[in-house]
């Protein structure tokens, strides 16, 4: 039983992980350096990572802050070439970060609003992808991408937002038909409503949160660290065969009609 268990394991790879200031990204990043790996916290602000990387390394666990604006082509580049030069290697990524800078009917959104979500949340995790890819080339590893319910069921309201996380489900599925010969696996993990700051305005509506779990079968809205198991999972040897997956971690909310 003990072989079966450390494939759980994660010592020795090093992960990337984009989004990760806060949030389900931290979660994600503060569970999977728990299990062993190295872990780069990555946001747009410095200061930010660092602050949680002080606060893992403090629980002694393995992490640096690498700051980056993944909507940044140049800074997409050097979060890749500074982790290879921090760590050596490159063998999970897990593209976390995302936008959603527009709540309302899809007539009324702007182009530049259209331009902006998808450069964030489709464009962005497609070129940092392919940035790690040679790496993982070398050795195998294992790509996650967090999506969303909204971009297998659509919701009230967030179109664009639903799009963008529909088309990473494609891209994903894409990633691990194309690249599996290469012991690259891809999975996608679509969060239904998390407590974050991300989703605070839906969240904090007391009208539309009772809907929302007097519908769900769980009857509850998520915490972060509820999504990092998953993620554990897929990072991990224990997950040696998933790919091409789309893992729902929603309460139930697929099949609430």
């Amino acid at each position: 039983m003990s072989e079966i268990r450390s494939k759980f394991d994660l010592s020795g790879k090093v992960a990337i992980v984009t989004g990760s200031s806060k949030g389900i990204g931290r979660s994600i990043a503060q569970g999977l350096a728990e299990n062993g790996a190295k872990v780069v916290v990555s946001s747009r602000k410095q200061e930010a990572v660092d602050d949680v990387a002080k606060a893992f390394q403090a629980k002694g666990l393995n992490a640096v802050g690498i700051a980056c604006h993944i909507g940044d082509g140049e800074q997409r580049k050097s979060l890749v070439q500074k982790t290879v030069e921090t760590y050596g290697r490159v063998d999970v990524l897990v593209n976390n970060a995302a936008i959603n800078p527009f709540y309302g009917p899809l007539e009324v959104t702007t182009e530049e609003v259209f331009d902006k979500i998808m450069d964030v949340n489709v464009k962005a995790p497609w070129v940092l992808s392919n940035l790690v890819q040679p790496h993982m080339k070398v050795h195998g590893g294992s790509i996650i991408n967090i999506a969303s319910v909204e971009g297998i069921h659509p919701g009230f309201r967030l179109g664009l937002y639903s799009m963008t996380k529909s088309a990473l489900i494609m891209l994903t599925k894409n990633q691990a038909k194309e690249w599996g010969k290469y012991g690259i696996r891809s999975n996608v993990v679509c969060p239904g409503l998390i407590k974050t700051k991300f989703s605070e305005s839906l969240w904090s509506n007391e009208e539309l949160v009772g809907m929302y779990t007097n519908t769900i079968p769980l009857q509850r809205v998520a915490e972060p660290y509820e999504m990092a198991g998953l993620v554990m999972l897929l990072a991990s040897d224990a997950g040696s065969y998933m790919t091409g997956g789309v893992y729902a971690a929603d309460g139930g909310y697929l099949i609430s009609g």
